[in-house]
C-alpha cells in the first residue's frame, strides 16, 4: 500500500512536470499594419509594428511573470510584403523613453540576473510515512523556464521571407524610468537587411499607453 503510494506521488510529479513542459503558442501575429503603432517604409514594401504588453490582452502567456519585475514586454510584428528575404542578424530593436534613455532587449541572462537572485535547488520535500524516507520533486531551473519561453514567444528565425509575417516578444528592463514608461516613447528598429545585404532605413515608432481601463 505505502509503495502504491509513492508511485502515485511519482508519477504526480512526472505528469505536473510533463505538462509544465509543454510548448505555448502566442496568438497569431496579424499583418504588422493591422496593429496601433506601426510604420510603413513604402518604398522598401516592409512594414514593423509593435504591440506593448500594457494590457492583460496584450500580454504572453508566458511561464514567467515579466512585467512583475519591472520588464516591459513588447511584441515585434514584421510584414515584408517585398520579393526579397529580410536577414535581422545584425537588427537592433531600441525603447527609447521620452527622456531619450535607451534601453536594448535584455538577453536571457539578463533575464535570469533581473529575475532572480538565486535559484531555489533543494526542491520539494514530501514525507511519506516512517520508515520510507521523504522523497524530493526538484523544480526545473528558472533559466530553463527563460529559455522555454524564448523558444515559444521569441522569434523563430531571423529571416523574414517574401510576403509573410514575423514576430516575436521582446523584453525591456524599464523598473528606473519615469512612469508611464510609454508616455512619448519610441520604439526604433534599426539594421535591417535585404538578404542581397542593403541596410533598411530606420524604423521609428511613436508608442504610448494603452487606455487606463484596459490595463491590468
Amino acid at each position: 500500500m505505502r509503495a502504491g503510494r509513492v508511485a502515485a506521488l511519482c508519477c504526480m510529479g512526472l505528469a505536473l512536470s510533463a505538462r509544465a513542459d509543454k510548448a505555448r503558442v502566442p496568438r497569431p501575429a496579424l499583418p504588422a499594419v493591422k496593429y496601433a503603432f506601426h510604420e510603413t517604409h513604402e518604398h522598401e514594401r516592409v512594414t514593423i509594428a509593435a504591440e506593448p504588453g500594457d494590457t492583460v490582452e496584450t500580454q504572453p502567456n508566458t511561464r514567467l511573470d515579466y512585467s512583475h519585475h519591472g520588464l516591459l514586454t513588447m511584441r515585434v510584428i514584421i510584414t515584408n510584403d517585398s520579393d526579397e528575404a529580410l536577414n535581422l542578424d545584425e537588427a537592433r530593436i531600441l525603447f527609447i523613453a521620452a527622456d531619450n534613455t535607451v534601453v536594448q532587449a535584455a538577453t536571457d541572462d539578463e533575464l535570469q540576473r533581473r529575475m532572480f537572485a538565486m535559484k531555489s535547488v533543494q526542491g520539494t520535500k514530501i514525507p511519506l510515512p516512517a520508515p520510507l524516507p521523504s522523497i524530493t520533486i526538484h523544480h526545473p531551473p528558472v533559466d530553463k523556464q527563460i529559455l522555454r519561453d524564448d523558444d515559444d514567444f521569441g522569434f523563430k528565425s531571423t529571416t523574414v521571407a517574401p510576403h509573410t509575417t514575423a514576430s516575436g516578444y521582446l523584453y525591456y528592463d524599464v523598473k528606473e524610468l519615469d512612469e508611464p514608461v510609454l508616455e512619448k516613447a519610441t520604439l526604433e528598429v534599426r539594421r535591417v537587411k535585404t538578404a542581397s545585404g542593403k541596410t533598411l532605413d530606420s524604423f521609428e515608432i511613436a508608442l504610448k499607453p494603452s487606455d487606463k481601463d484596459a490595463r491590468k
